[in-house]
C-alpha cells in the first residue's frame, strides 16, 4: 500500500484533474459555434477563481537549543533551517448576492503550517501526527433570499476568533511569526455550519454550530457553538466581539470550554494602524475534578507605513496560562516583536522578525540548560497571486 502522504497527494491531484475533465463538454455543434466565436472559454469559467500563496522562511534562535526547536512557537518551530512554510492553492466560486451558490477549497502544502493546523480526523491521524498536506478550508455557500441576504456556509472553515490569521492570498499578518494568543488561546479551524447576516451597513452577526476545536470528526457527542458581532461604526474603526462554548474533551459531554475574544483596529490617517486583541478562556474540571482551568492574554499591534513599499510593525503581548493547560506548564509568557516589511513588487513581499520571548519560569532551551528568555530572528518571503 502507498504511504499515507503519497495517497493524499494522489487524491489532491485527482480532485484537481477531475474538476477539469468532469466539466461538461460542448457537442459538435457547440464546437463549431465556439470556433466561430474565436474559441472563447465556456461562460462558467468566468464564475470561478484560482489564487495562490507561497511563504518560505529562515529562522535563527540565539539560545542554540540542543533540540533544534523553538519553544512555545506556532509555525516557526525549527531553528537554523530554511523551510517551505506553505504553498496554498485556493479554488472558489464566490457568492455575493441573494440566491448565489458557490464554494471555496484551500489546499495547503508545506513543512510548517499544515503540520500545525490539520484537524484531527482529516489530515491528522489517531496518533496526532499530521503530514505536509492539509485541506485548510473546504465549504459550500448559499445566500438565502431573506432580507439583505442570509449567508450559509457548510464544511470546514478557519476560526472567527483572533486578530491574526493562518494566512493566505487574501490576507496575512503584519508579523512573520505568530502571537502567543494565536497559538494557545484560540482554535485554528472548525467543521460544521455557520450563518452570517448584515444587520446594517455598520453591523453584522455570525452564528455557528461545529464539531469543536480543530476536529474534523467530533470527539464527543456534544457540539460547540460560536458567534461574532462585527461593528464598524466609522470607516477607520472596527470591533469584533467573538465567543465559543462547548465540551472539547474526548468522550466528555459535561465539561464545556468557553472563550471570549475581542479584536479592535483603528486607522489613524493613511500611514498608522493600531490593533488590539484580548482573550479570556476557561474549561471546567480541566485541571482536576472540581478545579477549572483559566487562561487569558492581551496583545497590541502598531503598523507604520514609511513609504508605499516599506513599513515598520511592532507587536507586544502577555499570556497568562495560570494552570498550564494551554502551554503544558503554569506560567506567564510575554513577547515583543519588531518587523520591517519591504514590498518588492505587487506580488512579492519580504519581511523579517526580531523577537524576544520571556517567561516567569525557566522554560526555554539555552545551550545545555534552561533560560527565561528566547531571542530569535526570522526572514520570510511571500508571494501571492
Amino acid at each position: 500500500m502507498a504511504p499515507r502522504r503519497t495517497r493524499a497527494a494522489v487524491f489532491v491531484v485527482a480532485v484537481l484533474a477531475g474538476a477539469c475533465v468532469g466539466a461538461p463538454r460542448p457537442c459538435a455543434a457547440d464546437d463549431t459555434t465556439a470556433a466561430d466565436a474565436g474559441a472563447r472559454p465556456p461562460a462558467w469559467v468566468d464564475e470561478f477563481a484560482l489564487n495562490g500563496f507561497l511563504s518560505s522562511s529562515y529562522g535563527y534562535n540565539f539560545n542554540h537549543p540542543p533540540s533544534g526547536t523553538n519553544q512555545f512557537r506556532v509555525f516557526d518551530v525549527t531553528d537554523n533551517t530554511f523551510q517551505l512554510d506553505v504553498f496554498e492553492l485556493v479554488a472558489q466560486k464566490p457568492v455575493t448576492r441573494p440566491g448565489d451558490a458557490g464554494f471555496r477549497v484551500d489546499l495547503t502544502f508545506g513543512s510548517s503550517i499544515p503540520h500545525v493546523t490539520a484537524s484531527a480526523g482529516l489530515f491528522r491521524d489517531e496518533t496526532g501526527k499530521a503530514e505536509d498536506i492539509d485541506v485548510q478550508q473546504a465549504y459550500a455557500s448559499w445566500i438565502a433570499p431573506a432580507g439583505s441576504g442570509l449567508r450559509l456556509d457548510f464544511g470546514k472553515f478557519v476560526t472567527h476568533c483572533g486578530y491574526e490569521v493562518i494566512q493566505g492570498y487574501d490576507g496575512w499578518n503584519d508579523n512573520a511569526t505568530r502571537s502567543l494568543l494565536f497559538g494557545f488561546a484560540i482554535p485554528f479551524a472548525h467543521v460544521g455550519a455557520r450563518a452570517s447576516y448584515a444587520l446594517s451597513p455598520h453591523a453584522a452577526l455570525m452564528a455557528m454550530v461545529v464539531n469543536g476545536w480543530d476536529v474534523a470528526r467530533d470527539n464527543n457527542r456534544s457540539k460547540s457553538v460560536g458567534a461574532q458581532l462585527a461593528l464598524t461604526p466609522t470607516p477607520p474603526v472596527s470591533v469584533y466581539l467573538n465567543g465559543l462554548w462547548g465540551p472539547e474533551q474526548s468522550g466528555n459531554d459535561g465539561d464545556p470550554r468557553t472563550v471570549l475574544d475581542v479584536v479592535a483596529t483603528l486607522k489613524v490617517g493613511s500611514r498608522l494602524t493600531l490593533g488590539a486583541n484580548a482573550d479570556w478562556g476557561t474549561e471546567e474540571n480541566a485541571v482536576a475534578p472540581g478545579e477549572d482551568a483559566l487562561w487569558w492574554g492581551v496583545v497590541g499591534y502598531v503598523r507604520f507605513t514609511v513609504t508605499p513599499s516599506f513599513a515598520l510593525i511592532a507587536r507586544g503581548e502577555s499570556f497568562d496560562d495560570r494552570d498550564g493547560v494551554r502551554t503544558g506548564i503554569a506560567q506567564t509568557l510575554s513577547e515583543f516583536t519588531v518587523t520591517p516589511e519591504l514590498r518588492l513588487t505587487e506580488h512579492l513581499l519580504v519581511r523579517g522578525d526580531a523577537r524576544l520571548d520571556r517567561s516567569n519560569q525557566h522554560v526555554f532551551e539555552k545551550d545545555q540548560g534552561l533560560s527565561q528568555s528566547q531571542p530569535s530572528v526570522l526572514l520570510d518571503v511571500l508571494y501571492s497571486f
